[in-house]
């Protein structure tokens, strides 16, 4: 347990002794006062006799008002200082809580951003393959094979990747990199697609563009992050654009394995949901597995890039948005994570 939460649970501890306790001396003055009461009854039957006992009965019943009423002011003072330590514990439990969530999440999006922007670096790289160069600006099949072969030899080693394409000035896919997995990718056309467009577009060699992650019929229906970029003539980097090479990254099994391994006890896991979400707030991953690319998640950041958002229920909420890594800016996506109160 930790020290916020000692604090809470003591604070909690101190207030049900004291209802207790408190309780207890009620009950005995309340016997006290009914014993002094019967006392003086007696007393005046006595008579002459009595008035002596009479004072003593008197006097039995005053104190224990007076117990009686410094007992009641002790109880709201210990009532309200227990109830104001048991709010404090509270804040700083769901502040350590918050913020250990948030830095969970930081964690999360900083591995997929150091990640994806590997991918960015391939597809540039990939790009300026000879092969690759060729089967655009001189199309045979004996281009197109090699390209073919080209690319099977980078999935052999890559194996975060579904399949890379080469797409012609046409939008014609010539060449991919896993023809026996995939057969129904070559001669696809994709001419009006927006990735396409986008990567015909960019700048230099140095440039790239990414979708949002989807679904993929051609691939099977896998889940896929797609980057890509202009070929260039001669694979030079402000050569003219020839074609786009556009490469799918397996997504569900990486951002599964990322989302699945964040740090948390086995109490808290069983009590928490690990999210990553695109720039719109759509659910690309989840721990749970459960509303993966169907879920939209609105989170209320107040303009922040890291922090926490605690329910009424005693949810907390971590988040943190994607910082970027090295050249690669980020998408606007966040880190999530979302714990309940453990039952």
């Amino acid at each position: 347990m930790s020290n916020p939460e000692r604090i809470v649970a003591l604070a909690e501890k101190v207030s049900t002794v004291t209802t207790a306790k408190m309780n207890t001396i009620h009950q005995i003055t309340g016997s006290v006062r009914m014993l002094a009461l019967n006392a003086l009854i007696e007393a005046n039957r006595a008579g002459q006799h009595g008035k002596g006992f009479a004072v003593v009965a008197t006097e039995v019943k005053s104190i224990s008002q007076a117990i009686t009423d410094v007992a009641k002011e002790l109880e709201q003072e210990l009532a309200g200082s227990a109830r104001d330590l048991s709010l404090l514990g509270r804040g700083l439990v769901e502040h350590v809580r918050g913020t250990r969530l948030a830095d969970l999440s930081l964690n999360m999006i900083e591995i997929i951003d150091r990640n994806l922007y590997e991918r960015s670096c391939d597809v540039r790289w990939w790009a300026t393959d000879a092969a690759v160069v060729d089967a655009i600006t001189t199309p045979t099949p004996a281009t197109a094979r090699r390209a073919t072969e080209r690319l099977g030899v980078i999935l052999s080693s890559y194996t975060v990747y579904l399949d890379l394409w080469v797409i012609d000035a046409k939008g014609s896919v010539i060449a991919n990199g896993r023809p026996d997995r995939y057969p129904q990718a070559v001669g696809r056309s994709v001419p009006q697609g927006e990735i396409f467009r986008r990567a015909m577009n960019t700048q230099d060699g140095g440039d790239f563009v990414v979708g949002d992650i989807r679904t993929y019929d051609a691939l099977g229906g896998a889940q896929a992050a797609v980057y890509a970029t202009a070929i260039r003539e001669r694979g030079d980097t402000d050569g003219a654009p020839v074609g786009v090479l556009a490469i799918f990254f397996d997504w569900q099994p990486q951002a599964e394995a990322v989302v699945k391994g964040v740090r948390l006890s086995d109490e808290e896991r069983a009590n928490s949901r690990c999210l990553l979400l695109d720039s719109n707030g759509r659910v690309i991953a989840a721990s749970d597995g459960q509303g993966v690319l169907t879920e939209t998640l609105r989170l209320d950041t107040g303009g922040a890039d890291r922090g926490h958002i605690a329910a009424e229920d005693g949810t907390v909420t971590g988040f943190a948005l994607t910082p970027g890594y090295e050249t690669y800016a980020g998408l606007g996506w966040y880190g999530v994570i979302v714990q309940s109160v453990p039952q």
